[in-house]
C-alpha cells in the first residue's frame, strides 16, 4: 500500500459516511496521513465531527462556506497553525439549486448558472490558491467529477456544465502550481448513492443503466475511488496531473451504451 506517513492533509465535502470524500480521506487516513476537514452549515457539523473523531480524538474540524474568501484564509490560517505546512487537498464540493437538476438545461437561470459555477468549480481555484502557500514541498490537489462534464446526461443539467468548468480549472491550476511541484488532477467518479446523487432526477436508473452497460457490468464502490484517491495522492503518481482520472468500471469508453442482448 502506498504510504502517506508524515504528510498532512485538508478534506472539503464530507457529508456523511457515504460520501466519496469520507472513502478517500479514510484511505489517506490508513495509509498514515494527518487529516483536517471542514464543513459547511450547521446542518452538516455534527456528522464531519463525528467521523473525523472516528479517525482520531483531536482531528481538527473547521467550518467553511467556500463561496466566502475570508473563510477559506481563516481555515488555511489554522491549518498552518495546526500542522505547520500542507501536503494534500481533497476537493469534493458541488450545489446548484434543486430546479436547475430538473427539467431542461435551457431553462437554467443566471442565478442558478452563477451559484453551480462559484460552488463547484471557482472554489476548487480559491483553495488552490490559499493552499498553494503551505505546500512547500510540493502537494497533491484532487478534485471530484463526473461524466456529464463531457457528454450529456439527462437531468444533470446545469451541473455538467460547472464539472466541464471544473475540469478545466484542474488543467490551468497544474500548469500554475506546476513549477512548485504541486499536482493537480480529477477523479470521474461512476454513480455512486451519495447525498448528493440523490438529488439528480432519475438516479436510480442512472445506477442499473452503468451496471448494465458498463464493460465489468457493475457499479464502481466507494472502496475502489478511496483506492484511486490514495494513489494520486501518493508518489506512485509524481508524474501524473492536470488529468481527469475515470473510475467508472469502463463506463465512459462506450460508444452504443446498449448491454449485449439488450434494448
Amino acid at each position: 500500500m502506498e504510504s502517506l506517513s508524515g504528510k498532512t492533509g485538508i478534506v472539503f465535502g464530507v457529508a456523511n459516511k457515504r460520501s466519496i470524500a469520507w472513502a478517500i480521506a479514510q484511505a489517506w487516513h490508513r495509509a498514515g496521513a494527518r487529516l483536517a476537514f471542514t464543513y459547511q452549515g450547521e446542518r452538516l457539523k455534527d456528522n464531519v465531527t463525528e467521523l473525523a473523531a472516528s479517525l482520531s480524538a483531536d482531528t481538527l474540524v473547521l467550518p467553511c462556506d467556500v463561496t466566502r474568501d475570508e473563510e477559506i484564509q481563516q481555515v488555511f490560517a489554522t491549518v498552518e497553525k495546526h500542522f505547520g505546512g500542507l501536503h494534500l487537498l481533497l476537493h469534493s464540493i458541488a450545489y446548484a439549486p434543486k430546479e436547475a437538476l430538473e427539467g431542461q438545461f435551457v431553462n437554467t437561470s443566471r442565478e442558478a448558472f452563477r451559484i453551480a459555477h462559484d460552488v463547484s468549480a471557482y472554489s476548487l481555484v480559491a483553495l488552490a490558491r490559499a493552499a498553494a502557500p503551505l505546500m512547500k514541498d510540493g502537494g497533491s490537489i484532487l478534485a471530484l467529477s463526473y461524466y456529464g462534464a463531457e457528454k450529456v446526461v439527462p437531468h444533470y443539467n446545469v451541473m455538467g456544465v460547472a464539472k466541464a468548468a471544473l475540469e478545466a480549472c484542474t488543467r490551468y491550476l497544474a500548469y500554475d502550481l506546476g513549477p512548485q511541484k504541486i499536482r493537480v488532477n480529477c477523479i470521474s467518479a461512476g454513480p455512486v448513492n451519495t447525498l448528493a446523487a440523490r438529488g439528480i432526477g432519475g438516479f436510480t436508473d442512472m445506477l442499473k443503466h452503468y451496471e448494465a452497460n458498463a464493460p465489468l457490468r457493475r457499479n464502481v464502490t466507494l472502496e475502489e475511488l478511496g483506492a484511486t484517491g490514495l494513489f494520486l495522492a501518493s508518489d506512485g503518481a509524481a508524474a501524473i496531473t492536470g488529468q481527469v482520472i475515470y473510475v467508472d468500471c469502463g463506463y465512459c469508453i462506450m460508444g452504443m451504451q446498449t448491454a449485449a442482448g439488450g434494448s
